[in-house]
């Protein structure tokens, strides 16, 4: 299933945790029945004026109101730059927004997005606490014991004054 609509690409965020772009439709557009059909599942995202530039997306939300119709959409993590950066262009400005299902059911998604998550941030335990993985961090007992010796003095005989 797909569907082309006339939209207002009000916003793109990105945070830690995940990426997310709001749509404003107005009009005709507002009334396709294909709309409520694809909300809640995950689609693939293309702005025809980037040409073949494509995102995949949850449609977390369809909302509407007297104004407007509101389509929030939550980016799969690991998205290439290139692909939200060409996206982040058109942000602001009307577009012909091409949405179609994607192969993928939303718990695959959602578990892609944890795993994306704690790849990047450690391991989110039950308690709230998150655990990081990372060989490059220093612990505190490292820089303690890196004070009390003091910093690394080369090896080598240098006949600077210092």
């Amino acid at each position: 299933m797909s569907i082309k609509i006339k939209a207002l690409f009000n916003k793109q965020t990105r945070d830690s945790k995940k990426e997310s772009m709001t749509f404003w439709v107005k009009g005709a557009d507002e009334e396709k029945e294909e709309l409520r059909a694809l909300s809640r599942s995950v689609v693939t995202l293309e702005i025809e004026e980037l040409g073949g530039v494509t995102v995949e997306a949850e449609f977390k939300k369809l909302n509407r109101d007297d104004k407007k119709t509101v389509l929030e959409f939550e980016v799969k993590g690991g998205t290439s730059e290139e692909s939200s950066s060409a996206f982040y262009s058109r942000s602001g400005t009307d577009v012909t927004l091409s949405i179609s299902k994607a192969s993928q059911s939303v718990e695959e998604f959602r578990e892609h997005q944890k795993k994306y998550r704690e790849g990047l941030k450690g391991k989110i335990n039950l308690d709230g606490t998150v655990e990081v993985d990372d060989p490059n961090q220093l612990t505190l007992d490292q820089v303690a014991a890196a004070e009390q010796d003091g910093p690394p003095m080369p090896d080598d005989d240098d006949d600077l004054p210092f």
